[in-house]
Formats: C-alpha cells, sequence, structure tokens
C-alpha cells in the first residue's frame, strides 16, 4: 500500500541561491518568498497569477514576516542595508498605477538579520543581528533600543502576546532571555540547556507559557509567571515520542489501520537521525470528535522531514505528516505556517539542499481521515465507571459470603441429660447481702432533689441532630501551603500515610515495622503497634473508621483497632507466596484486597475483639479466600488501588510490564489494558475518591494518577483509558515518592527528591506550590478528608503538617 500524501503542492520557485535557513513569510491571504536575491515576489494563496514584486533592498533578503497595522497588512523585510516595512494594499494600488511599490525603512544598517518579529499591539518590531535585538518603531524610523546580552548569534525573538512589554530571545548560545522592553533589562535568564543551538520560539497564550525548541530535537515547555520566574513544566525529546509513536503503530495488525498509513520498514527508517525543531505553531484540529476537540494544548512541530503533532498536557505525539510523494521537497530547511482562509493549513517550506520553495497545503481530507482513525485509537469498546451502572450478577464474585458458624446446641437423648446436670450451690459468694430484717428501721423518707437544674430538652434535642451531622469540606479554600507542625516520629522511613475517614486519626507505617496512631493536629503521643518484622509498606482505614490494616515484607497482613495493642487479624506468610505490595478494604468493608505476586486477592474476613485469657494465642477472627484474579501478562504486581468510599466494580493494577490493567469485579475478568502506560513500571496508583465533607462532579470519579521513577506523573481517565495531562516538575528519580488527590479534587500533591512537596492545579500542568523545609526526600504524602491540611512524610523519619494560608489569617 503507497503512503498517504498528506501535502499537496501548490507551486514551486527556484531561487539564485540556496535559502535553507531563510525566514520566510505566510499569513492566511499572502505568502512572501526571496526573488533574485534582493527582491522579493507576494503570492496570492489562492491566486497565485501574477505575483506582486517588491523591490527596495541593496542586498540579499535576509528575513521577512506579515503582521497587521493598524488593521493593515504589512510586510516587514530585512537586509544588511535596510528594515523596510511594506502595506500591502498600498503597494497593490501603486502597481496599478503604475507606480513602482515602495515601503518605508524603519531600520538602516543592522548587519544581517536572521529573524524579525512584529508586536502589533505596540507597533514594535525587532530585528536580531548577531548577538544583538534591535527594538524599531514600526511606523518610523526610530531605534527604540538594543539589547544585548547573548554570547552567540540571536536565532529568534518573540513579543508576549499577553504583554507586549516583555520579550524573549533565544541563541546559539543555547540560553534563553526574557526582555523588559521599556527598561531594556533582563527579567530572566536562562542556564545552558543543550548542546546545540536553540532555533524556534512560540507562546502558548491559553496556559501562559512559551515552547523552545533545539537543533538537536529537544522542546522545553515553561511557565511565564507574573515574577517572570520561568519554572520548566516539561522536557521532551521529538525522537523518543516519534520512536514511541512508532512502536505503538507497529503493534497494529496492518498499515491501512496505522494513523498514518506507514509501513513497517517505512517506520524503521525513520528513526536514526536526530530532527531538529524549525518551527513551532498552533491550529486546532478541525475534527467533529469529542477526544480531539477537548485537545487544546496541540502544537505542531515543523521538522526537516515533515510535521508533528504534539499535545503539550500528555507530552504524546499523536501523529506525524511526512513529506513524502510526489514533492519538489523532500528535506525542509525552514517552515513559515499559516491558516488558510478555508480552514486549511499553508506551509512555506524552503529545501534544506537545494534551492526550491514551495507552498504546500495539508490534505484536508486525508487529515480528517487521519483524525477519524485517531479517534478510533483513542477511543475504548464499552466506556467504564467506578460508579456501577447496572446490578451485581448472579456470579458476580462480589456476591460472596461468609458462611456464620454458631454454638453446636446440646443433643439431648432421654435421661442422660437429666445425669448430666451436677449439683450446684445457690450461691457463690463467699459473703451474702443481708436482707435487713435485723436492722433498725428508717426514720427518714425519701426526699426529693429539688436543687437539680432541669435540662432544657430543645438543647438536647439539638445536640444530638447536630452531632450526626458533618461540617462541609470548605473548596474554596486555597491549597495548603503554610507549614502548620513538624515532627520527628522515626530514624527510620515513613513508608505509607493516611488519615481516618473523619479526619481526626492519622495512621502512619514505619521502616522498622511497627505503626503509628497519632490525632490529626500531632499534638499528642502516638499509639504504638508492633506486629511485623520488616518494613511497613501499606496502612489503610476502614470505611466505618473501626479498623485499620497494615501489610509488611513479612510477608503478614494485621488488623487493628484502636484501642488494643494486639492485631484483631493476622495472615501471615504461610497464606502468600510473595509479599504483600498493596492491600486495603474494598466494598464498604465487605473485603480485604490483597495483591500479592501476579494475583489480586479477594478476602472475605470476620472480626472478632474477644480473647480467651487462657488461649490467647488463637484468634477468634477469620478470613477466607473468595476469589483470585491473575494479570494477563502473568507479571508482578506493584501497585493496586480501588474506591471502598461507595460501591464500586473497579479495581486498577499496574504489574512491572509497565502495564496497567483495569478489573471489572463483577466480571470477574479483565475490563481493559493500558500498555507501555509509563517508560518504567509503576509504582504508585490512587484514585480521585472524593471525601464524605465533599461532593464532586460524577466525571472527576474516572480520574487517577500513576507516578514511576524517571517518568513523572500522569492523570488518566478511565472512561477512554488515556493520559489526560502530565506532570514534571518535581524530581523522582530513585525513590518511591506517591500523589494524593485533594478531597475536593482541585489539587494534586506530591513527594519530590528535592526535599520538597508539589502541589498542581488538577487542570493545568503548572505547580502551584513548591513546599521547601524537608530534611530529606518526600515519600508520602495525604491531604485530610474534613480539613484543608496536607500531611508529609520523609526519608528519614519526619512528618509536616500544612494549612493554607485563609486559616491563619485573623
Amino acid at each position: 500500500m503507497a503512503a498517504v500524501q498528506y501535502f499537496i503542492e501548490r507551486f514551486s520557485v527556484t531561487c539564485n541561491k540556496p535559502v535553507s535557513h531563510l525566514q520566510l513569510a505566510c499569513c492566511p491571504s499572502h505568502c512572501a518568498v526571496p526573488w533574485q536575491d534582493k527582491g522579493i515576489r507576494i503570492y496570492e494563496n489562492n491566486n497565485l497569477e501574477p505575483p506582486l514584486e517588491l523591490i527596495g533592498h541593496h542586498g540579499d533578503v535576509s528575513a521577512m514576516v506579515f503582521g497587521t497595522l493598524r488593521d493593515r497588512l504589512v510586510l516587514c523585510s530585512a537586509s544588511e542595508d535596510y528594515v523596510i516595512v511594506w502595506d500591502i494594499d498600498r503597494c497593490y494600488r501603486q502597481i496599478k498605477e503604475g507606480v513602482i511599490a515602495s515601503g518605508r525603512v524603519v531600520g538602516t544598517l543592522l548587519g544581517k538579520v536572521e529573524h524579525l518579529s512584529l508586536c502589533p499591539l505596540s507597533a514594535k518590531l525587532t530585528a536580531c543581528s548577531g548577538s544583538r535585538v534591535f527594538l524599531l518603531n514600526a511606523e518610523r524610523e526610530d531605534v527604540l533600543g538594543v539589547l544585548k546580552a547573548h554570547l552567540g548569534p540571536v536565532t529568534a525573538s518573540e513579543f508576549c502576546p499577553w504583554d507586549v512589554n516583555l520579550l524573549i530571545s533565544i541563541s546559539e548560545d543555547r540560553t534563553f532571555k526574557i526582555w523588559d522592553v521599556k527598561k531594556g533589562d533582563i527579567l530572566f535568564e536562562s542556564a545552558v540547556l543543550s548542546a546545540y543551538p536553540l532555533l524556534s520560539l512560540f507562546f502558548v497564550e491559553q496556559n501562559s507559557q512559551f515552547i523552545i525548541g533545539s537543533g538537536d530535537g529537544q522542546l522545553w515547555c515553561y511557565t511565564l509567571p507574573v515574577d517572570h520566574k520561568c519554572r520548566l513544566v516539561t522536557k521532551l525529546d521529538l525522537s523518543k515520542l516519534e520512536q514511541k509513536h512508532e512502536r505503538n503503530l507497529r503493534k497494529t495488525s496492518s498499515p491501512q489501520n496505522r494513523p498514518d498509513g506507514m509501513t513497517g520498514n517505512e517506520v524503521r527508517g525513520t528513526v536514526e537521525t536526530a530532527k531538529p525543531v524549525l518551527k513551532i505553531w498552533a491550529q486546532k484540529l478541525q475534527s467533529s470528535h469529542a477526544s480531539l476537540q477537548q485537545r487544546g494544548s496541540c502544537v505542531w512541530i515543523g521538522s526537516s522531514d515533515g510535521l508533528y503533532l504534539l499535545d503539550l498536557d500528555t507530552s504524546e505525539l499523536l501523529m506525524i505528516l511526512p513529506l513524502k510523494g510526489d514533492l519538489s521537497i523532500s528535506l525542509a530547511g525552514s517552515w513559515a505556517v499559516s491558516n488558510g482562509l478555508g480552514g486549511n493549513m499553508c506551509c512555506l517550506v524552503t529545501s534544506l539542499f537545494g534551492t526550491s520553495v514551495a507552498l504546500f497545503e495539508v490534505n484536508s481530507a486525508g487529515l480528517d481521515e487521519l483524525c477519524f482513525r485517531m479517534a478510533m485509537g483513542f477511543s475504548v469498546d464499552e466506556q467504564l465507571s467506578v460508579v456501577p451502572s447496572s446490578p451485581l450478577m448472579t456470579m458476580s464474585p462480589l456476591n460472596a459470603e461468609l458462611a456464620k458458624h454458631g454454638r453446636k446446641p446440646q443433643r439431648k437423648i432421654g435421661v442422660s441429660c437429666q445425669k448430666s446436670v451436677k449439683d450446684q450451690a445457690l450461691v457463690f459468694h463467699m459473703q451474702v447481702k443481708s436482707s435487713g430484717y435485723n436492722t433498725a428501721p428508717h426514720r427518714t423518707m425519701f426526699r426529693p432533689k429539688t436543687s437539680v437544674k432541669k435540662k432544657s430538652n430543645s438543647a438536647s434535642t439539638t445536640s444530638t441532630n447536630t452531632k450526626g451531622l458533618l461540617s462541609e469540606y470548605p473548596s474554596h479554600f486555597e491549597a495548603p501551603s503554610m507549614p502548620y507542625a513538624h515532627l520527628t516520629v522515626s530514624t527510620t522511613p515513613t513508608s505509607s500515610l493516611q488519615f481516618s475517614g473523619n479526619g481526626k486519626q492519622i495512621a502512619c507505617g514505619l521502616g522498622d515495622g511497627s505503626v503509628l496512631l497519632y490525632n490529626s493536629s500531632l499534638t499528642s503521643n502516638p499509639a504504638v503497634y508492633t506486629g511485623h518484622s520488616k518494613a511497613v509498606n501499606t496502612v489503610c482505614w476502614s470505611h466505618s473508621k473501626r479498623w485499620f490494616l497494615s501489610t509488611s515484607e513479612d510477608p503478614t497482613l494485621c488488623i487493628w483497632t484502636a484501642n488494643a495493642s494486639e492485631p484483631v487479624l493476622t495472615m501471615g506468610d504461610d497464606q502468600f507466596a510473595k509479599p504483600i505490595r498493596s492491600a486495603q478494604f474494598y466494598y464498604l468493608d465487605k473485603f480485604l484486597l490483597l495483591a500479592s505476586g501476579s494475583n489480586l486477592l479477594l478476602y472475605l474476613y470476620h472480626l472478632d475483639t474477644t480473647r480467651d485469657d487462657i488461649k490467647r494465642y488463637k484468634q477468634r477472627s477469620k478470613s477466607k479466600l473468595t476469589s483470585k484474579f491473575n494479570m494477563k501478562s502473568g507479571t508482578d504486581i506493584t501497585s493496586m488501588s480501588a474506591i471502598n468510599d461507595f460501591y464500586s466494580y473497579i479495581v486498577l493494577a499496574a504489574g512491572a510490564d509497565r502495564t496497567i490493567q483495569v478489573f471489572d469485579m463483577n466480571q470477574g475478568c479483565v475490563a481493559t489494558q493500558i500498555p507501555d502506560a509509563h517508560s518504567r513500571a509503576v509504582h504508585h496508583l490512587t484514585q480521585n475518591k472524593g471525601s464524605p465533607f465533599c461532593t464532586q462532579a460524577l466525571e472527576s470519579y474516572s480520574l487517577f494518577l500513576s507516578s514511576a521513577i524517571t517518568d513523572g506523573l500522569k492523570l488518566w481517565d478511565l472512561r477512554t483509558a488515556r493520559c489526560v495531562r502530565r506532570y514534571e516538575s518535581h524530581v523522582n528519580r530513585c525513590h518511591h515518592c506517591t500523589a494524593a488527590f485533594s478531597p475536593c479534587g482541585r489539587f494534586i500533591a506530591t513527594g519530590s527528591e528535592d526535599h520538597s512537596t508539589y502541589i498542581y492545579d488538577t487542570r493545568s500542568s503548572n505547580f502551584l506550590h513548591k513546599l521547601p523545609r524537608h530534611t530529606e526526600t518526600v515519600l508520602n504524602v495525604a491531604f485530610n478528608p474534613a480539613k484543608p491540611e496536607l500531611l508529609t512524610g520523609t526519608l528519614d523519619g519526619k512528618l509536616a503538617l500544612f494549612h493554607p494560608a485563609e486559616s491563619l489569617l485573623p
């Protein structure tokens, strides 16, 4: 099958000299190409004949850009002698009148200009020449300023679209700088980003971010906050993204089902060299499919061999449009891209090794078909939901019940029953209370107590009614970021943390095998529970708040009550062949759900707190294995998550083979599987479980998080089984740092190896707060379900409690 051709070549021209790295100009209605070195030809995109010729430069034209000034379309062109602004409509009128078209000179003898940028709002123009950036007035010849700080040639500069007083420049010295245009001061200066020069720059206005591309295919996405302290959101390698994208294509059954239509040989031949990022721009996909319309953070990357569509939220490569087929250019030197008048994308491309320039129009029919195939790849056969939409099946594993065995009644066999009853004394005590016949009669009769204050019935009724009410979680509060309490609990790591359902108690598992129970304010002495010989890896509260369990590498599982120092139920190593990686109460405390080896184990249990003083070693609690589920590939389970706050059939399990499998416990099978969820095995899964004190939208409960070493944090939507956002600002290179949703679902907290805790906004990849003041790696985080509090646990055994800033205000 021949490869699909996504580009339609509108025209091609040949220049006198190579123009491979020349900045070309393209807008929805026109495009500009150099002609005979010193001239410029303006073509209409829909009507290519005849072109408008502009003559005015005495040197070779090196840069061009279209823009608008006072609602007029203008073209800015530059050479070593002049920088000229051309009014396109005025030039057309001059040609019709038989007059030579002329422009307005705004700069003289600036040197070889590599890049031009026009700001329509402030009528300012930047010209990058050598290591300097010239600020020019776009309406008259006036040099407003010269920005000098780079150590190498400046390759591009752009005005910030939401703040025209900010300018960002990139250079071959591999750094970028943020300038105050009015003062000419540097507001921010980056370190050296790469071994290759920085080539392209683009602003993402909807996220207040900007993207920088380099010659070796590296991409950096930064935030641009008000304080101008840029924060790295994500760093991507275009070649690695392409390799991952093509591995997914190879898994499809046939080339017809591949989104780009390439064969296996074509795929293998496109992953050997680095992809320079020559151009970055944004254009929304024209698709009727909802999953594609929701992807508003997509950007196009123009490289030497084609176009790449990248989703910034998920850091995924969505599609590739290669420069193949009957095209005059197969390797691009530079790109100039614009949305056409009909909604199609127009690309003005120069040849990397030749002298030709071509105008390509993206084939809308092929792109629509590609979008449809991509949408089909996003969809699942049956949409999953953590909230049950159907009743339990008759043969569902969740219908299992634990048989209750009472005491066996004594069998009565004739007279033998009477012989079995022995004579016993009527009184069992040494002293018997006197009946009072020998005592003197009472002289004082009954007197009622009249001095006691009568209790108000209304008050008692009110207290009784309000006792059972839950105070609403303050969802309007900001994320907890102010330190409230710090406590050293052990010299071993805090391996697990969890608040009780009412937010009043904290269970803390430690690396020495013990479990500590604190109140929520960390003020009182903890209760200590010892029952494991190795490090505790999980603690979990029951929905009833009466019990909490702990698991260890022993492997043992213990269920505790706050009133006793001995476990109510102990499940030992004779029941598990491999360590218990994760365990929790499930289905509103009906089951115990465990992950051991490659198996998910579902236990029924009965807890009995009574003890026989003589046979204390014998526990009266019992458990029974009712179901066992295996991972599809037989790999070991590294993490597990399920919702216990309400009835839910869905259980998530992550495997050592980097997959995430979704189990439907009602049907007792794997509902769907996410292959290659991370570049390494997932070490932590957590769902958006909400809180009894806060109500969220039904769709929010379909979100869950996965963490993997060196691969950041990913937010997934269970309904489509796809990643919807990625968080990479924190550091996670070797330790198993966990993450948690806030009860309101607005925030995500995660530990980090830079001795900090990061709080992200669920709707953005930018982090809101970085909580320092930790002395070691933050391993565990937990939100209080009742109050806006955040608890963190570190590698050196310390706990820290954080409150929002509003709670400290008078």
